[in-house]
């Protein structure tokens, strides 16, 4: 995703925001691997109301043949995704292949966590297991054949739909990038007040501190009489 934004923010124009959904980038696919009930969670950051679909692919190491095979219909993964404020968007448990969807209603980090339910499978215990993860966010998300094949779209009519739902998605950028922006802002301003606060205390009790030290000292020399 993109980071915060530094120094002024403009609006941009359709032109602008056509030219980066031409070179918007696609989705992101990974593998990872995981042991006897391992959990291994990965943070994405979303806009609010963007449907997310994960499809995921697990492989089990044979020690005989010391390569990585698929894995067998009794093994499955867990899925649980969190959004930024803790909530459990979704908790459910797949198959040794699947996919599974959310829709986010809170902008910001969410987190997607998989383990196996290897602690019910022998032949799996002690092994590792290799899982091909593929994460997609926004207009990704859509089967744009299928679309053109239920609407009867032509290649031009699919193609402004593709560019018009884009846009839409990078409008939802800027939306929680302005989001995070003023999240931000509010806690620069914040910290600022509170090292003002802490200043002034520190100043306060220097100040106090010395009145104190005075007073001793004179009490100390008027009991000596030194003054």
């Amino acid at each position: 995703m993109a980071g915060v934004w530094a120094g002024r923010r403009r609006a941009m124009g359709l032109p602008a925001l056509l030219l980066l959904a031409l070179c918007a980038a696609s989705a992101r696919g990974l593998y990872f691997h995981i042991g006897e009930t391992e959990k291994r969670c990965f943070i994405e950051e979303i806009p609010d109301e963007t449907m997310v679909i994960g499809n995921y692919r697990t492989q089990m190491w044979d020690k005989q043949k010391e390569v990585f095979l698929p894995s067998t219909p009794g093994l499955g993964m867990h899925v649980e995704v969190k959004d930024p404020e803790g909530k459990v968007v979704l908790s459910r448990q797949y198959g040794s292949e699947g996919r599974f969807t959310f829709t986010s209603h809170t902008p910001g980090d969410h987190q997607i966590c998989l383990h196996s339910n290897s602690t019910r499978m022998a032949l799996f215990a002690g092994g590792r297991l290799r899982v091909h993860l593929d994460i997609q966010v926004g207009e990704h998300t859509n089967n744009y054949p299928e679309i053109a094949a239920k609407d009867k779209l032509t290649e031009l009519q699919l193609r402004a739909r593709q560019l018009l739902d884009q846009v839409e998605q990078i409008q939802k950028e800027q939306d929680y990038q302005r989001y995070r922006e003023e999240r931000f802002r509010l806690i620069s301003e914040s910290t600022n007040q509170r090292v003002l606060w802490w200043s002034i205390a520190q100043t306060v009790i220097l100040i106090l501190t010395g009145i104190w030290q005075m007073r001793h000292l004179k009490s100390f020399f008027e009991a000596k009489k030194l003054v």
